[in-house]
């Protein structure tokens, strides 16, 4: 592939460089993205650790409540699946703020605060807010994966494989939950604005 190049007077710098002035090989611009988005998700995996009790809390449904509840055992496992892959690495395990993970929780507690305690729709909403998490997770796990294996560190891509596999089933089964009944108990739960519009209007041409 071709690289694009920078150009300062009549010098033209290649941008994938390795090596400086003083004929030393530089930092690995891939390996500090990598060591990056590790610090992301061990952040993120940290802050789900504290909202799944909240969730699991929120639920109306057993199954639901179980399903985070199962959730929880695993993301405390993925955190310490995480330190393994930064010592493999010779790194220090650290966490840097996740903003896009830190919105997904604070949805999640929009959705606790303005739907009915004890109702199908809060689980219904959960799910989704649930899966929104799940599918973030799922593309930063991927990326990572597909990024270790590109650096030949083979052994921490079969660390996050394994924790991209439980993301992904996780999804599958709050997906089941949802379509099982749990969505259509909610449709029971009052009437449709549309179909109120459309009652009036029958009453208005009678």
């Amino acid at each position: 592939m071709k690289q694009k190049t920078s150009q300062t007077g009549n010098k033209r710098v290649s941008a994938n460089t390795s090596a400086g002035n003083n004929g030393k090989k530089q930092e690995s611009l891939l390996e500090k993205f990598f060591i990056d988005q590790l610090q992301d998700i061990y952040y993120a995996e940290q802050q789900l650790v504290k909202a799944l009790p909240k969730m699991q809390e929120a639920s109306t449904t057993e199954e639901l409540e179980d399903a985070f509840a199962h959730h929880l055992e695993q993301t405390e496992r993925h955190v310490k699946r995480l330190e393994k892959v930064f010592k493999m690495i010779r790194q220090e395990p650290e966490g840097k703020k996740c903003e896009a993970m830190d919105g997904l929780i604070r949805e999640a507690q929009s959705i606790i605060d303005e739907t009915e305690e004890g109702t199908m729709t809060r689980d219904a909403a959960l799910i989704i807010a649930a899966q929104k998490v799940e599918h973030y997770e799922i593309a930063t796990y991927g990326g990572l994966v597909q990024l270790a294996l590109t650096m030949q560190l083979h052994r921490a891509a079969d660390v996050l494989e394994k924790t991209l596999a439980e993301e992904e089933d996780t999804d599958q089964q709050l997906t089941f939950i949802a379509e099982g009944y749990i969505n259509m108990e909610a449709e029971n739960e009052g009437g449709y604005s549309w179909e109120k519009h459309e009652e009036t209007q029958q009453g208005v041409n009678a």
